[in-house]
């Protein structure tokens, strides 16, 4: 049975409409995805409120609140009868993000067994035939094949076998 790992943050779990949610009404803006094509939020953001971006993401309740990403569920439960499927989360790069996370993917994805979750930094560890991820960095070293998921700073990667949506992932590997 070949192997999957999937995302979580931009592939599972709509992490940046959570940090734009917060962003905008602590500092009375409107920054949208929309703004960010091709760009980080960091990137968008003047530099001084970079520590209340870096904030939010460690706060206790920001990776539990997260929106899943639509159709996510669905196919995710249909890609376990035909692949083992893991989820792969670069979680040492906010170590307050672990119990979260956790408790997030037991209310959302609870047909995932704890057994099947990976919290790690370099994703290039991982032993499987794809990666399903946002961030080129973490499938250029990986050794299977990386499947960029589409998210507003990557929009001009490329290199990678590209998936917009839960739609295109279905229809990849189902």
């Amino acid at each position: 049975m070949k192997r999957i790992c999937v995302d979580m943050d931009e592939v599972i779990a709509d992490a940046v409409a959570e940090h734009l949610l917060r962003y905008n009404r602590d500092h009375d803006e409107k920054v949208t995805k929309e703004d960010l094509h091709g760009k980080w939020l960091w990137d968008v953001v003047a530099l001084d409120r970079h520590p209340a971006l870096e904030a939010y993401l460690r706060s206790e309740d920001f990776f539990e609140v997260l929106d899943v990403m639509p159709e996510a569920q669905r196919v995710m439960l249909a890609l376990q009868g035909k692949y083992e499927v893991f989820i792969a989360t670069a979680a040492m790069e906010v170590p307050t993000s672990f119990v979260a996370k956790f408790r997030w993917l037991e209310k959302h994805f609870p047909f995932i067994s704890p057994s099947h979750i990976v919290y790690c930094g370099d994703k290039s560890i991982l032993k499987a035939d794809f990666l399903i991820d946002d961030n080129p960095r973490q499938l250029r070293r990986f050794t299977g094949e990386g499947i960029l998921y589409s998210s507003p700073h990557n929009v001009a990667v490329t290199g990678f076998r590209r998936v917009k949506n839960w739609f295109e992932v279905e229809e990849m590997f189902l």
